[in-house]
């Protein structure tokens, strides 16, 4: 992916627009924090705040704040490379459809996050950028998911922020003691509603997203395999080797091999 320029938290007053109708020549995805006019197709469209937006390249970027408020948002403007846009559409998010979020918070704390690493010269600074990148489409890919499915439950949406943390932190030192006190369950009844709600235990959802993070980590830096594992919150290379293997069918080294990952 290549970053053009990315802002979080702007915010304008009443009088904001903006015009393009070429458009900006890159992909502009915003995540709205105020309500917000749209013209789509030659017609004016109230989008409310909470609101994911990505316009395509080329598409015209005509939007401006509701008369008499102000407008805020967070935003990236940026390219595709490679098969990123097959790996993008294969999510099912669509370009210039809005999609109501809920924990809009999150998505702000990854737009933060690649606007710091943007701003730095950290040595895997693209490579954490992407890792925020992919983890807001992942995220929008399962709201819209969730959104196809009958209302949730208030249990629901508590234990949906502990998964969300996680996947944000996998390094952490998760435990069911912790993930119960978050949600004010007992240990059987958290782990009961977790595994009802997202088909997994809630220490196998640890598992997942620390492998799925290792995997990222071997394709895309040259840390070696025992500080992947360190970084993703094991705290010995075998025990990291082991899940590693039960999950991927394969050792990390033999995942970076086969995967065209940087060699360690």
């Amino acid at each position: 992916m290549i970053l053009h320029n990315v802002g979080f938290d702007h915010r304008h007053d009443a009088d904001f627009r903006i015009d393009r109708p070429a458009g900006s020549g890159d992909n502009l995805l915003l995540i709205l924090k105020t309500d917000a006019v749209f013209t789509l197709n030659g017609q004016d469209v109230t989008v409310p705040k909470n609101s994911f937006f990505l316009f395509p390249v080329g598409m015209p970027q005509q939007y401006r704040s509701v008369p008499q408020q102000s407008f805020a948002n967070d935003w990236m403007h940026f390219l595709f490379e490679g098969e990123e846009e097959a790996m993008f559409r294969e999510r099912g998010i669509p370009f210039a459809v809005p999609v109501p979020l809920s924990h809009t918070e999150f998505y702000s704390f990854c737009i933060k996050a690649i606007a710091d690493e943007y701003s730095s010269a950290h040595l895997y600074r693209s490579d954490s950028i992407l890792h925020f990148f992919w983890l807001i489409c992942n995220k929008v890919s399962e709201q819209i998911q969730e959104q196809a499915v009958p209302e949730r439950s208030s249990r629901y949406e508590i234990l949906l922020t502990v998964r969300n943390q996680l996947y944000a932190n996998p390094f952490w030192e998760w435990s069911v003691n912790w993930a119960a006190h978050q949600t004010r369950m007992s240990r059987s009844a958290l782990q009961h509603h977790y595994k009802a709600q997202f088909g997994v235990s809630f220490m196998q959802d640890v598992i997942a997203a620390r492998i799925s993070y290792a995997c990222t980590l071997l394709r895309t830096t040259d840390m070696t395999v025992h500080d992947i594992g360190m970084q993703c919150g094991y705290k010995n290379y075998e025990h990291f080797a082991r899940q590693f293997r039960s999950q991927c069918g394969m050792t990390p080294g033999q995942f970076r091999q086969n995967r065209g990952g940087k060699s360690s």
